[in-house]
């Protein structure tokens, strides 16, 4: 669906920042000429953030927070592995982001979510029933509504997650902000769509010389013109949005870097679809401020370990390749990456080798943005079932978020009604050890 309103730095898998940026120099694509191409066009950089939603809940301890010394119905299957990071483990089929940590906040103790398969507590800062009662907006619409467009042909926020079967992961609206502030949607294998629709220039040209012609004559009987005009031919002369979304532009190199995955949906959820991950990489490139993408399926209350097995290395490789992406090109500190979902895990494996909910706490990724990365905060007891120190509540996930953007998560946003509305609730807090 598409709605309108000096030294080699080292990879995770091996590869230089050189390699990688040498990989992109056919299309220039270095960082040398994105910043030589900038300068060209007045853009500045920008504050944008891409978050990713992992619908269902992936397992805390089977990931992120492994206890390998945990009785043998806690600890599960998996073993941990070393990371670049002194005294850090992550599960064995995290390899790359093992050698990425360094670029990477854990928060291993996040508390207060509820056993709640929805996407509304990650971008709403609050549970769907309440969220709804009292209107609230997606984060997107906020920062859309509070600091508008980079670019007059860029849209603030792009939603990138499809309509999944469980209607819940599907992302909030605008709510009280109004259609201003709503996303454009972009749902998976319409993008080829995108890129066939858009008009010839030679035919728009038609065009705007005929409504040239109207609202000269316009004018002359004292008539005003419709300045929107302008706008309209704007965006559709420019192919600027679906060329960010067109990863083919991009070098095999990088794509390969990145993995595929595949647009076709896994259970009731999202699909696991890399090339998301780097049409959100562009975007942010493009202008946009925000960027979300739903991402996996991760809901395993049976055979958990063998769903994790497979689906793991390629969540590896994307969230891995996105981290050191936007490090490569300069933006680590202006554009900020968050991984999380909507609850962990249970510490005991149930009878079908699954895992069911468990909303005591959970964890989130967080890279760039200007943090204090190369850390993990908070740690839970020895069954990874309770924060054991620095409870971290999940609405200050969402208020560290606005932070990185430059936005006081304690402001107001105004409504279509113009009348004030608190961007977060006074209890929630920026994060201060990421700040």
């Amino acid at each position: 669906m598409l709605t309108i309103p000096g030294h080699a730095h080292r990879y995770c898998d091996g590869v230089t920042r050189r390699g990688f940026l040498t990989a992109g120099a056919a299309a220039g694509l270095t960082l040398p000429n994105l910043m030589r191409a900038e300068a060209a066009s007045g853009r500045r950089t920008h504050k944008s953030v891409i978050m990713v939603y992992l619908t269902g809940g992936m397992a805390h301890q089977d990931t992120f927070d492994l206890k390998p010394n945990a009785p043998a119905e806690v600890r599960g299957t998996f073993n941990p592995i070393r990371t670049n990071l002194t005294g850090v483990t992550v599960c064995e089929h995290l390899p790359m982001l093992a050698r990425c940590m360094d670029k990477v906040a854990v928060v291993r103790s996040l508390v207060g979510q509820r056993d709640e398969h929805s996407s509304w507590q990650s971008y709403t800062a609050t549970t769907m029933d309440a969220a709804k009662r009292e209107n609230k907006p997606h984060f997107g619409s906020v920062v859309a509504r509070l600091q508008g467009q980079t670019d007059p042909i860029v849209p603030a926020f792009v939603d990138l997650s499809p309509t999944m079967q469980h209607r819940p992961y599907n992302s909030p609206g605008a709510a009280l902000l109004g259609r201003a502030a709503a996303p454009v949607k972009v749902d998976g294998d319409e993008i080829g769509v995108m890129r066939n629709v858009v008009v010839p220039p030679g035919q728009l040209a038609d065009r705007r010389t005929l409504l040239g012609g109207l609202d000269a004559m316009r004018r002359a009987d004292g008539g005003s013109t419709d300045t929107f005009h302008d706008r309209a031919f704007d965006v559709l002369a420019s192919n600027k949005v679906v060329d960010a979304l067109d990863v083919t532009k991009e070098p095999e190199r990088v794509r390969e870097r990145y993995g595929r995955g595949s647009p076709r949906h896994q259970g009731d959820g999202a699909p696991q679809w890399n090339d998301q991950l780097l049409m959100a990489r562009r975007l942010v490139e493009a202008g946009a401020r925000v960027v979300t993408v739903a991402y996996g399926f991760w809901d395993t209350h049976g055979n958990n370990f063998k769903s994790l097995e497979r689906q793991l290395p390629l969540f590896d490789r994307g969230v891995s390749a996105l981290v050191e992406d936007i490090h490569a090109r300069g933006m680590d500190k202006d554009c900020l990456v968050v991984v999380w979902g909507e609850f962990g895990r249970t510490p005991k494996i149930n009878k079908d080798a699954g895992r069911d909910h468990w909303a005591r706490v959970n964890f989130a990724l967080m890279s760039g943005g200007g943090l204090r990365t190369g850390q993990v905060i908070g740690t839970t007891d020895a069954q990874a079932g309770e924060a054991k120190t620095d409870a971290i509540p999940y609405p200050n996930v969402l208020a560290t978020t606005y932070h990185a953007l430059g936005i006081d998560p304690h402001a107001m946003v105004y409504d279509v009604s113009n009348r004030p509305n608190p961007v977060l609730p006074g209890s929630a807090q920026v994060i201060d050890k990421l700040v």
